[in-house]
């Protein structure tokens, strides 16, 4: 079950106080040469989500573990790995492990290279279609391990009434256990990222000749 994150009122909270919990956070990307509009959006969409978990946590839990997707290690040294990866997400995390969350190893190494080696191949593109389709048959079962993984690593430390953060890309099919309540983080600057995104590809497809073929 997935809970939007709203205006949770005590008395609905209290309900949760017994339960394991988990905090889902998209994971949001911003490059070097990202354009200051972005950028803006960006900023304000992490500043929004470290509200969002503040408030989450004052009413139905402070997190005890985090979670963050492509981080194979464990403690500081996932720490460390993570805020190379992402400076936002990796600055949030270790906020949350200063006030006493522990930071778990939430992927396996060989298997987040394999789905990454597969995604690779598939984005090269293939003149065979019998290729093409290997190839991305060998990617759907690495994903499918992969978030399999995530998922068994979040039910193995996450305990009793407990509450975690797990940090992860849109779009992801985690089946997370049914006894977990998944608290969506969702700030507006989420929604505004969206419709610049879908601003920019309109742009682009407005900018190509009519008649080209590919």
């Amino acid at each position: 079950m997935t809970e939007q994150l709203g205006k949770l009122e005590k008395p609905e909270a209290e309900r949760f106080a017994d339960k394991r919990k988990l905090y889902l956070v998209p994971l949001i990307f911003c490059g070097e040469k990202a354009p200051p509009e972005y950028v803006e959006k960006f900023n304000l969409y992490w500043e929004q989500v470290s509200e969002h978990i503040a408030n989450l946590e004052s009413k139905i839990g402070k997190a005890h573990h985090v979670y963050h997707e492509s981080i194979t290690v464990a403690g500081e040294e996932g720490l460390k790995t993570t805020e190379k990866l992402n400076p936002s997400s990796g600055r949030l995390a270790k906020e949350k492990c200063q006030s006493g969350a522990a930071f778990e190893a939430t992927e396996d190494k060989e298997v987040v290279e394999e789905s990454l080696d597969w995604e690779r191949f598939l984005l090269l593109g293939f003149i065979s279609q019998k290729v093409a389709e290997m190839v991305s048959e060998f990617y759907v079962k690495a994903t499918r391990r992969r978030y399999q993984h995530i998922a068994r690593r979040i039910d193995e430390t996450l305990k009793g009434d407990e509450a975690g953060v797990l940090f992860i890309r849109e779009g992801h099919l985690v089946q997370f256990p049914k006894d977990i309540e998944v608290f969506s983080v969702f700030p507006p600057a989420l929604d505004e990222i969206h419709r610049w995104q879908r601003e920019q590809l309109t742009k682009e497809k407005g900018e190509e000749p009519s008649d080209e073929r590919h």
